[in-house]
This record gives C-alpha cells, structure tokens and sequence, in this order.
C-alpha cells in the first residue's frame, strides 16, 4: 500500500487493498438500520447481521457476502458522499467529506483493537437479526456513540 494512502489520492483512485484497509472493523455498517416513512430518519439498531461476528466485527462470509444477504450494499465512494447509513466514525464517510481518519482508527493508530478500546465498535453489544422477529425490530433502536 501507498504511504498515507488516505491522505493523498481520493477514495476513487484507491487500490482493493487500501479501500479494504480503510474499515476499521467498528461493525456498525453490518447493522439493521430502520428509517421511518413519513419524515425518513434513519435509526440505528443493535441487530446485527446474521454473519457478523460479534467479536471480531467482520463478516464471517465476506467473500460471497453478496450471495447469502442480498441486501448487503457494496460501499462506494459515492454512496460515503451521499447517503447517511453509514455511522459518522466511518472512515469511507469521513474521508468522502473531507475529513480525516479519526486517531483511533487502525491506520493512525497502528492497532487494530483501537477501534474497540475507543468504544467504536459493536463488539459484544449486538444481537442477530434472526433471534428477533422483524416486528420487534424497533424495540432495539439504539443510539451509538
């Protein structure tokens, strides 16, 4: 990887490798997200996808991801400009507007348990989406910091 890759090219001339080491594992991406029909505001849940593993907060089926949850979303650079599902600690989001990685992000910190000692991640806070029906689902609104 380039040298402070984040720092000098946009995130559309990245590399697979430096696009893939810019998630700092935090899992909040992998949660549901509600957004309610009249005004649009989006809510965040503490239910996770059913392949994210909890405690590493990665996806246990990363390379077919696509194939086993079709609604997974490929996160774009576009998409991190645009749209507001992904968290604000998100390094795509961050960057995509104009923003620096946070100091405990992995890249700046040099370890990837950073992200969780910061409190960023999920890690142990979430329940699979299959051990709650969808009409429960509002029962685990939650407000990440």
């Amino acid at each position: 990887m380039r040298e402070r890759f984040w720092e000098r090219f946009p995130l559309e001339e990245l590399s697979h490798e430096e696009w893939e080491a810019l998630c700092d594992g935090c899992g909040r991406c992998c949660l549901v997200k509600l957004q309610d029909e009249d005004d649009g505001r989006l809510y965040f849940t503490d239910l996770a996808c059913q392949y994210l593993d909890h405690h590493q907060c990665r996806c246990t089926t990363y390379a077919d991801r696509f194939e086993r949850v079709p609604d997974c979303v490929r996160v774009t650079a576009r998409m991190a400009r645009n749209y507001d599902w992904l968290p604000a600690s998100c390094a795509y989001r961050r960057l995509a507007r104009g923003q620096g990685l946070a100091d405990w992000h992995p890249l700046i910190s040099g370890d990837p348990e950073s992200v969780h000692r910061a409190g960023i991640s999920v890690r142990d806070a979430v329940v699979s989406e299959t051990a709650v029906a969808e009409a429960d689902y509002e029962d685990h609104v939650v407000r990440w910091v």
